[in-house]
């Protein structure tokens, strides 16, 4: 597997700047081949073939045939997309579509290893319902790029979203956009396993927004500081936890193929 990453990765390298380069797969091809992609300053092409797809729902080609996704990712026309990057430890990670910390990572972590039967939606519902049995919140303080304290305290999680949803499809931010110019954390604070199961179908619904527990809040740049180490994933993959990170949105960071042109920034983000 590592060597075909990095093959591909390699192959990618080799092309022209500004080359058209369509990947076969999910969230997780995508987050692996994007420091080629950005290298190469490459438009991105999709043909939706994993298990989470949500930048393909975010982008709008998911649930296309695969012989109507790559005629469209080679022909139609591209559009500038927001990414997030990750740092910690040194490193700076781009992402697509999500950046989960605390229980969302560790129901996508489960989800990896779960049953080869389930995919998508129920793969990930199956994994959320075993991490629900060993529940458990993370002490958190996150600041802004201002310094304004958003959260201090337990949290279930404190997710950053680019794509409406995670998770195969689940809403997490609705009125999220990928080409607005910023990012929007989801911060939970404390929940015991009843509120959490209560809360998974105003999860599923796009109605866990209104909880009073539930904040969103937009921003270009996010500090985290948790008492103890805290699970991360990117677009679905496992980065192992952290103590210290930190999160900043590169505007217009990656030409994709979208189906439909994406939605201009509001006055309030322009």
């Amino acid at each position: 597997m590592v060597d075909g990453v990095d093959a591909a990765l390699a192959d990618i390298r080799e092309q022209p700047h500004g080359s058209r380069v369509v990947l076969v797969g999910g969230d997780g091809t995508v987050h692996r081949m994007l420091p080629a992609l950005r290298d190469r300053q490459a438009e991105m092409g999709l043909v939706p073939m994993g298990s989470g797809n949500d930048l393909a729902r975010a982008m709008g080609v998911a649930g296309r045939r695969w012989e109507q996704a790559l005629a469209h990712a080679l022909d139609s026309p591209a559009a500038p997309m927001d990414l997030g990057e990750l740092r910690s430890n040194g490193q700076h990670l781009p992402f697509a579509s999500s950046l989960t910390a605390g229980f969302d990572s560790a129901v996508g972590a489960r989800a990896l290893r779960g049953p080869r039967s389930l995919r998508g939606l129920p793969r990930y519902l199956w994994a959320t319902l075993g991490e629900v049995a060993a529940l458990r919140n993370w002490p958190v303080a996150l600041h802004d790029a201002n310094g304004s304290l958003l959260h201090d305290g337990p949290a279930l999680m404190a997710s950053v979203l680019n794509t409406p949803s995670y998770g195969s499809g689940m809403p997490a931010v609705p009125h999220a956009q990928v080409a607005d110019g910023h990012l929007d954390l989801l911060v939970a604070g404390r929940f015991g396993r009843r509120a959490t199961l209560a809360m998974l179908p105003r999860l599923l619904a796009g109605r866990h927004l209104s909880h009073p527990r539930v904040r969103c809040h937009a921003f270009t740049a996010l500090h985290a500081q948790a008492r103890e180490p805290v699970p991360l994933a990117a677009d679905g993959e496992d980065l192992g936890p952290a103590r210290a990170w930190s999160v900043h949105v590169l505007p217009a960071a990656l030409r994709v193929v979208p189906a439909r042109p994406f939605a201009l920034p509001s006055p309030s983000h322009g």
